[in-house]
């Protein structure tokens, strides 16, 4: 009986072993990609210059500063991007990354965290709308959400085991989006509604007690690492190891979306990278700053070579980006607005220190190494991107509408004549807090080398031609009056199609709309 038992086994797998061995050969002989795993790795209010790779036309002062060899190891095998763009602040560009929405369409056009609670700061003359401030969730008819289809959900569908690590900052406390678990990832380390650490120490047991601050902005999950001398980026790498190992024992493709702290405030020093900067001249703040950059660039190398350890980087698409632009307005050391230059300002920001990121992707058999590209693309891009990867074509998202256009094609290097013919918008119809260039409500528009920001508290117009002057210090909407009306226009037309919504002025009680021509 056993003898039977055993045979029958056999023709099971011989006949299993079979049936792969045919939907590869027709994988092959349709010219299709094998299913790859994926690892998207995001960083937190990392800064355009915030790395020692280039992401300009040539190497600056700034990133010299940085030491980021794994970040430079990605770009000499994949493709860089020089023109990446998110939103100015986090939980709009993590809400677009996982809907392929526009905020202004899907209305977390502000950070989030309390229920029901706007964090936008009083402004004299103008009152904001109410928008999405619970964040994503995937059920209908949750006041102050945006119901939408996560990307997660969709992996899943595709046999994908999902696995989110780091920072969420997707929905408010009390909400679907405040647990990834919620929006549909198989796996959930250390994230929650916060978008900060309490600390990024272990012997504080990244908890916010040191400084007496609330126990919401406690990172949890990591309770084995509490009283031990470790910083949270390692901790999360490890964690982010042993649950992809257990994907790849089991055979499964994975989605790793491996998304740090680093390097958002509190800083404190990471003892590894710390005095070596030290030593170099910086300032205790840029110190720690610039030991945090390195830690995260630490993790990407540990992330790379355990993919290589466990024979899987050739069938891993690694993609590398930043939630929104660095730090200047508050949190550095140092003179304000000048720490993403040539790129003017900074995080909360529409011009392009607050949107610009650096941006990196490697797909093997199909990027090529050392490649780069000046095609534009921004962060809902990648929630279409990373659905063609893996092999899911004309997603349905709940509304209809997608906003964000695959660039696989620029990843398989195919023609980017088509990069002037699309424009990118952003809305931010909310008050951030501090004060700088081009920081406060806003509505921007890039449409080839053209940018223009529209402002909602009665500040001038902008229009700048980004490809002969990115440091924004020449607005030429006066001296051009033509293309901008073109681009107001357009920018009205988009907003209008998203049913955007807009401060409203406190003096007359009316929206701040950009007016139609002839209004």
């Amino acid at each position: 009986m056993k003898t039977i038992v055993r045979l029958h086994c056999r023709i099971a797998i011989v006949t299993l072993i079979c049936l792969a061995c045919t939907r590869d050969r027709a994988s092959v002989a349709q010219g299709l990609e094998p299913t790859p795993n994926i690892v998207l790795f995001l960083v937190d209010d990392m800064g355009w210059q915030d790395t020692s790779v280039s992401f300009g036309i040539e190497e600056t002062p700034l990133n010299q500063q940085f030491r980021t060899p794994n970040m430079q190891r990605l770009a000499d095998s994949g493709m860089k991007f020089t023109q990446a763009y998110a939103c100015s602040v986090c939980s709009p560009t993590r809400v677009s990354l996982m809907t392929g929405l526009n905020a202004a369409r899907h209305r977390v056009t502000n950070w989030t965290l309390r229920k029901n609670a706007t964090n936008d700061r009083p402004h004299p003359t103008l009152k904001f709308p109410k928008w999405n401030m619970n964040g994503l969730c995937p059920k209908p008819g949750v006041e102050g959400t945006v119901h939408a289809k996560a990307l997660p959900e969709f992996l899943n569908e595709a046999g994908y085991h999902t696995i989110h690590a780091g920072k969420a900052h997707f929905g408010a406390i009390g909400t679907a989006g405040a647990d990834p678990l919620g929006i549909g990832f198989d796996v959930n380390i250390a994230g929650h509604a916060a978008g900060g650490p309490g600390s990024y120490l272990g012997k504080q047991n990244f908890s916010a007690a040191w400084r007496n601050g609330d126990e919401i902005w406690d990172v949890p999950g990591l309770d084995k690492y509490h009283g031990e001398d470790i910083f949270l980026t390692e901790a999360i790498t490890l964690e982010s190891i042993a649950a992809m190992d257990q994907a790849i024992d089991r055979e499964e493709p994975f989605f790793l979306y491996l998304s740090h702290y680093a390097v958002h405030v509190p800083f404190a020093a990471d003892d590894r990278f710390y005095q070596a900067y030290v030593d170099r001249g910086l300032s205790p703040t840029e110190a720690m700053y610039a030991a945090i950059v390195e830690g995260m660039d630490k993790s990407l190398g540990d992330i790379l070579d355990h993919l290589a350890m466990r024979g899987i980087s050739e069938n891993t698409v690694v993609l590398f980006m930043s939630d929104n632009g660095g730090l200047s307005a508050s949190g550095r050391g140092g003179k304000k607005h000048t720490h993403n230059q040539p790129l003017s300002s900074g995080k909360g920001s529409a011009h392009e220190g607050g949107v610009r990121v650096p941006m990196i992707a490697r797909w093997p058999g199909v990027t090529a190494a050392g490649s780069k590209t000046n095609h534009p693309v921004i962060i809902e891009d990648f929630f279409p991107t990373i659905l063609e990867i893996a092999g899911i074509l004309n997603p349905e998202q709940i509304g209809g509408v997608i906003d964000g256009v695959s660039f696989a094609y620029v990843l398989r290097g195919r023609d980017e004549s088509t990069q002037h013919d699309r424009a990118l918008h952003w809305h931010f119809p909310n008050n951030w807090g501090p004060k700088g260039p081009g920081i406060g409500p806003s509505s921007a528009i890039r449409l080839g080398d053209w940018k223009l920001i529209h402002y909602y508290d009665g500040r001038p117009v902008e229009l700048f031609n980004i490809s002969e002057d990115i440091s924004e210090s020449n607005n030429l909407a006066s001296q051009n009056p033509k293309m901008t009306q073109r681009l107001a226009n357009k920018l009205r037309q988009f907003l209008d199609h998203a049913e955007a919504q807009y401060p409203i002025d406190k003096s007359t009680g009316r929206t701040t709309a950009i007016q139609r021509p002839g209004d």
